[in-house]
């Protein structure tokens, strides 16, 4: 800018100039003086502020540079072409805050309080691997997210949500919305739902970590785990300052004998489908499960985990509906719709209810209203059932896809936990192990998988097995990826010597 340069506000507008014999010390130069420009072109009533807010920004970007000694407030204002009284509330404002120093006949500076340098977003939510083949599991395919049903839904709510639902809700979720998850849950999965003891939650993370904390406040420090099971539920209770104690499973369910001993009187299960091992508890384990429940005054906490998708019969109903004042149970939309939307439920036997509630009630004043409103209409209007079905058809399809190519690539492979969920099971030969030489091979070759030892709390269940055990996803992958990342693993190991 030259000094013919006239700024916003009508004044010829030229930059302060550095004092003969300043020496070494620094001075509000030219660029940083721009920085002011578009503040002092503001409406006269937001001059002030605008003015301060840029000054600070200058300071905490670091555009000015802490000893930087600025011009008077008479030629500031001159040279800004603003009143010398906005300049010098700035200053002083921005002195009490602590941005700038002054001292009487000595000017004033940018003071060393502020170290904050201009802030840059990171993202840290997980991503896929950059893997050429990825069957790491827990991943469902988010390209199937229903976008025109979806915006539908929401311009549907805006335009007939009533104005008093965007207050804070009840801490249960809003009651046309438990209304709706009542009736598709007793529907779908056989639970026993009263609208009053559904809690919605941002998903079963939230639910856990809830119960977590009322079990911590009821004098519980431990809760029994399946063992395989999810790592995630160790750091999620450990939070609410309850341990975990690992229980081992058989082909049935959790083993009823180990319970007994643990001394724990509340366990995690995903009786539906259990993760990771794919099996549905038999009705007999089920019974055996209740019954210890109810001889130490104690609850089952049910992960409905992948308990909508079953493809080759009706999905095996929940555990709740058995006893609905011992089994808490939750689910979520985190496989059917989206993770990103972080939308579940909890459905809380009456002994907890009270509890539950105001513990999330402290947590978040609740599920935000929009998003319930929106998903309220979602299941009423049927979409819910056709995204479901939409899902089954694809993950039917990938999964078929995925047995298909284990048979011819992997001949001889057992693969169980089929019937159900969002992976697989793959005992593969003898001749395929040893497990650590053969992910050394395929991770070389940039196939990403998960040994079902890495779900196990010792890390050593299988560790004296000749063979490799996989847990494969295949969900967020089309039938030809599928395919095609089989085929690498199989090339990968294939005909080199151990």
């Amino acid at each position: 800018m030259t000094s013919s340069e006239t700024n916003p506000a009508g004044r010829t507008a030229k930059p302060p100039t550095t004092p003969t014999g300043a020496g070494p010390e620094k001075y509000l130069g030219t660029p940083a003086w721009e920085l002011l420009l578009p503040a002092a072109s503001a409406p006269a009533r937001a001059r002030g502020r605008s003015l301060q807010a840029a000054l600070r920004e200058a300071v905490r970007s670091g555009r000015l540079a802490t000893g930087t000694r600025l011009p008077s407030s008479r030629d500031l204002a001159a040279d800004l072409g603003v009143s010398r009284g906005l300049i010098t509330e700035a200053y002083e404002q921005l002195t009490a805050e602590g941005y700038l120093r002054s001292g009487r006949g000595a000017g004033t500076w940018v003071g060393g309080a502020v170290r904050a340098a201009r802030p840059r977003a990171h993202d840290l939510a997980p991503r896929s691997t950059d893997a050429r083949a990825d069957f790491v599991p827990g991943t469902p395919d988010v390209s199937l997210f229903p976008r025109a049903a979806w915006a539908a839904a929401q311009r549907g709510v805006l335009a007939e949500l009533p104005h008093h639902e965007l207050g804070y809700p009840d801490p249960r979720g809003l009651p046309r919305l438990r209304t709706a998850l009542a009736e598709l849950l007793a529907r779908r999965r056989g639970v026993v739902a009263d609208p009053e003891r559904i809690v919605v939650v941002s998903g079963v993370s939230q639910a856990t970590a809830v119960l977590g904390f009322v079990l911590h406040a009821r004098g519980m420090r431990a809760v029994g785990v399946e063992d395989p099971g999810s790592p995630q539920h160790d750091s999620l209770y450990a939070a609410a300052g309850v341990s975990t104690v690992p229980l081992p499973m058989d082909d049935e369910g959790l083993l009823i004998g180990p319970l007994r001993e643990s001394g724990v009187r509340s366990v995690v299960t995903t009786p539906a489908h259990q993760f990771p091992t794919g099996i549905a508890y038999s009705a007999r384990r089920r019974t055996e499960l209740l019954d210890w429940a109810r001889s130490v005054d104690g609850f089952v906490l049910e992960d409905d985990y992948d308990g909508d998708f079953r493809y080759d019969r009706a999905p095996v109903g929940a555990l709740q509906g058995l006893d609905p004042e011992r089994v808490a149970y939750a689910g979520s939309v985190s496989k059917s719709l989206a993770p990103g939307l972080r939308l579940g439920w909890l459905l809380v036997p009456e002994p907890l209810a009270e509890e539950v509630v105001e513990r999330k009630r402290t947590m978040d004043l609740g599920h935000p209203t929009l998003d319930q409103a929106l998903f309220a209409r979602f299941l009423e209007r049927g979409d819910y059932d056709r995204q479901l079905r939409r899902c089954q058809r694809a993950y039917r399809e990938r999964r078929d896809a995925l047995v298909g190519a284990l048979e011819e690539d992997f001949p001889g492979s057992e693969v169980t936990g089929i019937a159900a969920g969002l992976h697989v099971i793959a005992a593969l030969p003898q001749r395929y192990g040893p497990q650590e030489r053969f992910l050394a091979r395929v991770a070389a070759a940039g196939v990403a998988v998960r040994p079902l030892t890495d779900y196990t709390h010792a890390r050593a269940g299988d560790s004296g097995r000749p063979g490799v055990r996989l847990v494969l996803g295949y969900a967020h992958l089309s039938p030809t990826r599928i395919r095609a990342g089989v085929r690498l693993m199989a090339e990968a190991v294939a005909g080199r010597p151990g």
